[in-house]
């Protein structure tokens, strides 16, 4: 499953916001079974995961933990705890709590961008902020995907 793109939509007075058709498409052909919300842990945007993706980090880190280790199982605890389950409406909507419209900026505008296996949703100006620069996006790939130097 990998989600591209990048397409704005509006949110209403109540929160709720249309997921892009072409979003709800693959999540439909992969026979997605829920969804999952929480803020980014390194920005100020919503993660959309795919609860087979979802699951998946959680086990992730659940493996790397084990109930006597104070700082794994802190990190886990708030993971989890900062998510929340996900269903869109018959139309294709989603209900986007309060609390993290409020924590991430988002108004009345978003963007949805597709990363990988996630769906990310920003405030539309956060997100032209974000993509502004495209020196800083060839920056970054220059830096990671330069030869290792052996010797």
């Amino acid at each position: 499953m990998r989600f591209t793109g990048n397409i704005d939509a509006k949110v209403d007075e109540k929160g709720r916001v249309f997921v892009p058709s072409s979003f709800r498409k693959i999540l439909q052909k992969e026979e997605t079974q829920g969804l999952i919300m929480r803020r980014d842990i390194f920005q100020r945007c919503l993660i959309l995961y795919p609860q087979e993706v979802w699951d998946a980090q959680v086990d992730a880190i659940t493996e790397r933990t084990n109930m006597f280790d104070r700082q794994g199982r802190d990190a886990l605890r708030r993971f989890v705890a900062g998510a929340e389950a996900i269903s869109l409406d018959s139309g294709g909507r989603m209900l986007i709590p309060r609390r993290y419209l409020e924590e991430t900026g988002i108004q009345n505008e978003v963007r949805f961008i597709g990363v990988d296996n996630t769906i990310e949703i920003w405030s539309r100006q956060a997100a032209e902020t974000l993509l502004a620069e495209p020196e800083i996006l060839a920056d970054n790939l220059e830096s990671m995907m330069k030869p290792h130097e052996t010797f």
